[in-house]
């Protein structure tokens, strides 16, 4: 029997690249995409969790609190702290805010660190001169004369120390803070240390003589250290505070550790029979 003679061969058409082969069944909004490397299941998805393209996804964190003073949940105290050495009750483990005030050369900062650290509780030790000289460039040195500038920065910095003082209590930690306040300049007065801190704040004047303090600012170096005419008009002024109902200490002939002690005996006091201020 005859042999049919073959169908002429046509070259076959070339398949456009990404185009579906002709005969593989389609998916209608499905794209097509080349096949790299071994697939891997999708990982679960958490309900309840929104889902972003690209990279892993994790759950969304609680929102932060809104307290206004940055409550951090401490660990709690599980015993009071032991000082090297036992005074007595003194004030105990009782929550404090503490303002020590005095002029240059009282010895101040370092007493109010030193009763700080001997504390049988969680104390803080804020010095305004400290956080005053935060600012570098452009600080404004009261020594140069108190003007617009250093009134200035003298107003953020005891607002920054009284926003320091609250977060520290709002968390259990006591605190005390020593400035050179004023008994006849409200711009430096107590008033703005009660509305920043709050009504419970105990103000403690530490007042030597004159001749005490002008030792003590003469060791001084920097823009810490005073002119005698400076220190003596600021000692004189700090006079003014006899008859204010503020407890004053004279600490002329006590050391450190020996006016920390009377500060925390006075401070216990204040507790039990708050000044009027």
């Amino acid at each position: 029997m005859p042999q049919r003679p073959a169908a002429p061969q046509h070259p076959a058409a070339p398949h456009p690249a990404g185009a579906p082969h002709p005969g593989a069944p389609q998916h209608p909004g499905t794209p097509q995409h080349p096949a790299a490397g071994p697939q891997h299941p999708a990982a679960p998805q958490h309900p309840g969790t929104p889902q972003r393209p690209g990279g892993p996804q994790y759950p969304s964190s609680a929102p932060p609190r809104a307290d206004l003073t940055g409550h951090v949940p401490l660990p709690p105290v599980s015993a009071p702290l032991a000082p090297p050495a036992e005074h007595g009750a003194g004030t105990g483990t009782a929550t404090l805010a503490v303002l020590l005030i005095g002029p240059a050369g009282a010895g101040k900062t370092t007493v109010a660190r030193h009763w700080a650290q001997r504390r049988r509780v969680p104390t803080a030790h804020i010095s305004l001169d400290d956080v005053r000289e935060w600012v570098c460039s452009g600080f404004a040195d009261p020594q140069s004369g108190w003007n617009e500038h250093s009134e200035a920065q003298y107003r953020l910095a005891r607002r920054t120390c009284g926003f320091a003082a609250r977060n520290f209590l709002a968390n259990g930690i006591s605190c005390i803070v020593d400035d050179a306040v004023f008994p006849d300049r409200p711009v430096v007065g107590l008033g703005g240390w009660k509305r920043h801190v709050g009504p419970g704040l105990l103000p403690v004047v530490l007042l030597p003589g004159l001749e005490v303090v002008l030792e003590r600012n003469a060791e001084r170096s920097g823009n810490r250290r005073l002119s005698d005419e400076e220190v003596a008009a600021i000692h004189g002024r700090m006079a003014g505070w006899y008859g204010s109902g503020l407890p004053i200490i004279d600490n002329s002939t006590y050391d450190v550790e020996t006016t920390a002690r009377v500060l925390d005996d006075v401070l216990a006091r204040a507790i039990a029979s708050p000044p009027t201020w």
